[in-house]
């Protein structure tokens, strides 16, 4: 294809996404679903910006990986390709898994009397059952169940992408996007979210299960086919910068409306939530892609630190929330002092120890040298 013009907005959203899933699990502290740990004193206002945000925010994760999927495929090979994937996300996950996420089970079972004794006494029964399954050893990683399925994504979608990049099916993508240009035509985009909520809504229990980020793996997978889609022709990203008002409109008031439903809704208004979705994700795409396609030095630096940044965040949050937790503070200030001393931990461990030793780069899924954008 030979287009190697590189979207800084993409960057600048990864980055910022990033940031927001910081914040995110900070208030998971807080909010009145369970977690690995929790504050003595839970807040609805926190549990208003959890329910906000994931309505969007792993969507927005998968868009903007395929979009950088479709970036890649401009000069590799699949062999490559598939290396580096593997690199860059499964080296990170078993290194998590054995690691990084051993402590935040053992937090877990702790806080919720679930075991008694020293992390030490601990680790041997890390590997007692699986998680999710009654057991302990974390298979999908916890937090880091993203790069597991990015990279079963990866590899599914590979020969539908190389089909999509041959001149016919391109000259057809390309007609097609003209006509996204049409006021209004880019929320359609939302239906194949919408029947893919639809029909697994059916099973809650199975293939509708939530427990990764809120949504369905068989929604993720179609946000994931959409994000390429929409990098596959320019026309698409001028449908989206021009949408992104009313988009934006549209996802405040269906966030608010959604706030109104029963409980226990039917299927239907359930699935409702893919189009409130997509209204997010049109305005965040559309407002990056107009303001945010520039580079700077900042940026160099967070775009190689967004990686490790990810990979450590939930358990230096866990952690530290695990010793904070008794603590006779308000919810502001306490959130205040969980996001900000865990901002600064991260940055330090990634910034001193991360990314000047070479085997550590490797194992957070780093390329070898700094990378030069």
């Amino acid at each position: 294809m030979g287009n190697i013009e590189r979207r800084y907005d993409i960057d600048w959203l990864r980055v910022l996404a990033m940031l927001t899933i910081f914040l995110f699990h900070c208030a998971r502290f807080f909010n009145y679903e369970d977690w690995h740990v929790k504050n003595n004193q839970l807040d609805y206002g926190m549990s208003i910006f959890v329910e906000i945000v994931s309505q969007w925010i792993m969507p927005l994760f998968f868009i903007l990986s395929a979009i950088s999927v479709y970036y890649a495929l401009d000069y590799r090979n699949n062999r490559v390709f598939i290396v580096e994937r593997f690199k860059r996300l499964v080296i990170p996950l078993l290194f998590g898994i054995f690691v990084l996420v051993p402590p935040q089970v053992y937090i877990e079972r702790v806080s919720h009397s679930q075991f008694a004794g020293s992390f030490v006494q601990f680790l041997p029964h890390y590997f007692d059952g699986l998680y999710g399954f009654g057991g302990n050893f974390a298979w999908m990683g916890l937090h880091l169940w993203y790069l597991e399925i990015l990279f079963i994504f990866s590899l599914l979608t590979l020969p539908i992408f190389r089909y999509l990049r041959k001149e016919t099916t391109q000259n057809f993508i390309s007609r097609m996007a003209i006509s996204f240009k049409k006021p209004g035509i880019i929320f359609l985009l939302a239906l194949p979210i919408f029947f893919m909520e639809l029909f697994v809504n059916q099973q809650p229990d199975g293939i509708g299960r939530r427990d990764f980020g809120g949504w369905s793996a068989f929604t993720y997978l179609i946000f994931f086919i959409l994000g390429y889609l929409i990098a596959s022709d320019i026309q698409f990203r001028v449908s989206i910068e021009k949408h992104r008002k009313i988009a934006l409109l549209l996802a405040v008031f269906m966030t608010a409306s959604g706030f109104f439903l029963p409980e226990r809704s039917s299927y239907f208004l359930e699935s409702l939530r893919a189009f409130n979705s997509w209204f997010w994700l049109v305005a965040i795409l559309g407002f990056g892609s107009k303001y945010l396609n520039f580079n700077n030095n900042l940026l160099k630096y967070s775009n190689e630190a967004v990686l490790p940044f990810y990979i450590l965040h939930q358990t230096i949050i866990v952690i530290l929330g695990f010793y904070i937790a008794s603590w006779d503070v308000g919810i502001i200030m306490k959130y205040l002092i969980l996001s900000t001393v865990s901002f600064a931990l991260i940055i330090v461990i990634y910034d001193l120890v991360i990314k000047r030793v070479k085997v550590l780069r490797f194992l957070f899924g780093m390329k070898s040298k700094p990378r030069v954008l």
